[in-house]
């Protein structure tokens, strides 16, 4: 019956069809932020719920949560440490860094900005990367100034600044919903290979228990590897398929650990990530909310697997 509606309406008005299916993604946004803004306190977890069903395709239970996607969804209802806010700040974010390990574990900031209009593109340096502050996969990657079309950079910006790309609207995730939103821009990074590998580590009150590694992010074909800290390889997937090379642990993977222990310690639950080039290692951002909490793991058991390190703080509101 629904297949019929949709083909009757994409007959008779074809080009209004198109705009809905084009723009679907910003009309959903859209509509969770009418909702979301309106929603009361009381409310929260009746709209997890809804969200967890949609993606996972089972009822979220918030009383007596088991898995890591379930507990995540939990510490968004129930846990508010305004630390939290700060942290998923990609900028202010920095100052915490600055505080707890120093400034040599910082990407270099080459500027930050209010607005696209404030930014001065002739005296960024040749290569470059833009994002905003309160955002997720919100990123410009430049690696050629003289090929950036400049206008369509500050369009997208522009669009990245508006409310409804905060990216709380996208999951409730509620680290991002007081942030104020800010352009800034690094310094472009790379290992000598030419690809930039992520290392992410899981960290449970305070203390890293498993991580994965994402490669081949530059040529739009991620794959993901999960790991214990003894870097054994662990067999599931998660939105990403698995990659079959061998990676061989860091050189300064112990660091990365202590560097973990240190930034995660305040928080029941963060995701510390780094970038481990030739000859640095830099930190690239403290995450509450793995995937929003809303990614199946195949086979399921691993997110009981990971659901049984994360144990629950009081709740903080």
């Amino acid at each position: 019956m629904i297949q019929h509606i949709k083909n009757r309406i994409r007959k008779i008005t074809p080009g209004f069809y198109s705009f809905l299916e084009y723009n679907k993604g910003r009309i959903k946004t859209c509509y969770n932020l009418w909702c979301y803004v309106r929603m009361k306190d009381s409310d929260y977890p009746k709209y997890l719920k809804r969200i967890h069903k949609r993606h996972m395709g089972d009822k979220l239970n918030l009383e007596n949560p088991k898995t890591l996607n379930e507990k995540i969804q939990w510490l968004k209802c129930y846990y508010h440490d305004p630390l939290i806010t700060k942290c998923s700040d990609k900028y202010l974010v920095r100052d915490y860094i600055y505080e707890k390990v120093g400034e040599e574990y910082l990407v270099p900031l080459l500027g930050v900005w209010n607005n696209e209009e404030e930014i001065d593109f002739s005296s960024l340096p040749d290569k470059f990367v833009l994002k905003v502050n309160w955002g997720s996969g919100q990123n410009i990657v430049c690696k050629d100034k003289t090929s950036l079309n400049i206008q369509d950079t500050k369009e997208k910006l522009n669009h990245w600044l508006q409310p409804t790309s905060n990216h709380y609207y996208n999951f409730l995730e509620w680290g991002y919903k007081n942030i104020e939103p800010k352009i800034i821009c690094e310094k472009y990074i790379e290992q000598f290979s030419g690809d930039l590998y992520d290392y992410k580590i899981f960290c449970y009150n305070g203390e890293p228990k498993n991580l994965f590694v994402a490669i081949d992010r530059s040529i739009h074909q991620t794959k993901f590897n999960y790991y214990d800290l003894d870097w054994n390889f662990l067999p599931f997937t998660q939105h990403y398929p698995n990659f079959h090379k061998v990676i061989s642990i860091p050189k300064s993977y112990s660091k990365m650990l202590e560097i973990s222990r240190i930034l995660s310690k305040p928080f029941p639950y963060a995701r510390v990530d780094f970038y481990d080039t030739d000859d640095q290692l830099f930190i690239g951002e403290i995450t509450f909310y793995h995937f929003g909490g809303v990614t199946k793991f195949e086979p399921k058991k691993w997110d009981y697997y990971f659901g049984e390190c994360l144990e629950l703080p009081q709740k903080l509101l």
